[in-house]
């Protein structure tokens, strides 16, 4: 049954979830780079996008393959699916259609990948649902603002204290539950706070603190994500991440502070996502990253005579 699929069973991939009912809000860029940085620490991933309308996710993976061929760069890519959108006039019919495609797609990849990760719709459907209550992780990006803020809860325009929690929370309390009651597993749940400003302001302020306040109704950790800055903008047409090889090669464009800056940011958000990797894909990681350091350096004579 999909809804048992977890890192909960021995051998199943733990399941990473971007989630959020508005658009706009970093989903398939923020799901770009924690696929990409789970490739570079030597983890199997798959990815699954269930947005079949926009497509967002799919278009940044078909991006870096395009890239990759073009320039002969070793990109890692995902093994990825992208669930087709029903055709016909009966909704019913639709959603049997696009659920036996999801099934299929997670049953390919369930016990012969580390992680599988899943960008869903900016909107309330049953798909959208269903990779929800299967979430060992859940990753809910929003723009730091209380128009996103209102996803989540609802404040007092006086004194902006929580006065209550949204459709969005409350769905996502309600999928949380459902989960425990059935394989005992608890998702870890992590709102990151996207498009920060780079100053300092009192709406900033009590975004933070509307939060805080709210994480402590629903259960969620909240963390500072990407700011709004244009490199994030210029990645997509290639496919890239901040996590990439940030040289004129790969760019197509010589790097700036603004490539360095958003590393950072990248690193400290996956950093607080505190995904649990596979040691043997960490060895595999380092043993691949020692092969490539030392593949075009000229063989030393100690080395010759150790061999």
């Amino acid at each position: 049954m999909l809804l048992q699929t977890s890192q909960g069973q021995s051998g199943s991939a733990h399941v990473v979830v971007l989630g959020n009912e508005k658009g706009g809000s970093g989903k398939s860029t923020t799901a770009l780079h924690i696929a990409v940085a789970l490739l570079k620490a030597g983890q199997r991933v798959a990815t699954i996008d269930l947005d079949c309308r926009q497509q967002s996710f799919t278009r940044y993976i078909n991006n870096r393959r395009a890239w990759a061929s073009r320039t002969g760069l070793a990109l890692e890519i995902p093994v990825h699916r992208c669930i087709k959108l029903g055709q016909t006039m009966q909704i019913a019919e639709n959603e049997m259609t696009e659920f036996e495609q999801f099934e299929e797609s997670v049953r390919e990849v369930e016990h012969s990948f580390d992680f599988i990760v899943i960008d869903t719709p900016g909107s309330d459907s049953y798909l959208m649902r269903l990779a929800h209550s299967m979430a060992d992780t859940l990753v809910t990006p929003i723009n730091d603002s209380f128009l996103d803020f209102d996803v989540l809860g609802t404040v007092d325009p006086e004194t902006y204290s929580v006065t209550g929690e949204s459709h969005y929370a409350e769905m996502v309390r309600d999928t949380r539950r459902k989960r425990r009651q059935i394989d005992g597993v608890s998702t870890d749940w992590i709102v990151v706070r996207n498009r920060l400003s780079m100053l300092g302001s009192r709406n900033k302020q009590l975004v933070a603190d509307g939060l805080n306040e709210l994480s402590l109704r629903l259960g969620f950790r909240s963390v500072d994500g990407f700011a709004e800055r244009v490199v994030y903008r210029e990645f997509f047409p290639r496919g890239l991440t901040a996590l990439d090889d940030l040289d004129e090669e790969t760019l197509g464009t010589r790097p700036n502070l603004g490539h360095v800056t958003a590393r950072e940011e990248v690193t400290s958000l996956l950093r607080q996502l505190k995904l649990p990797l596979d040691e043997r894909g960490r060895r595999r990681a380092a043993n691949r990253a020692e092969w490539f350091g030392q593949v075009d350096k000229p063989l030393e004579l100690h080395d010759i005579i150790s061999a």
